[in-house]
């Protein structure tokens, strides 16, 4: 099994739960996080003083799959949240060595 982790803008997370929906993910998390990579942030103008925000707004989304899936459910974040633009975010891919399921005491696939 593999934990799929996606940092993703904000405005695009309804068009990510749709596309990993669509190939069947049956849960994901969503929580929301503040960062930067190499855009290092940018800078706003509020009622008349410039200041730099550091930390921009991202959402990370996490799933659990089968290992067979991860190119598929990666294809899909990847065309859901893409935007052309600096800050689309990234995605990580780790190994889960352990499910369970804390209602049933399931484990593994069948806690998936």
């Amino acid at each position: 099994m593999k934990q799929i982790t996606a940092i993703i803008k904000p405005f695009k997370l309804e068009e990510v739960r749709e596309a990993l929906g669509d190939m069947g993910v049956s849960g994901l998390t969503v929580t929301e996080v503040k960062g930067f990579g190499r855009q290092k942030g940018h800078t706003e103008l509020y009622r008349g003083a410039e200041y730099v925000v550091d930390f921009l707004p991202k959402v990370k989304v996490e799933v659990v799959i089968n290992d067979g899936d991860v190119e598929r459910c990666i294809d899909a974040i990847v065309k859901a949240a893409k935007t052309g633009k600096i800050g689309d975010g990234k995605i990580f891919v780790t190994s889960v060595e352990q499910v369970v399921r804390i209602r049933t005491g399931e484990t593994d696939q069948a806690a998936i």
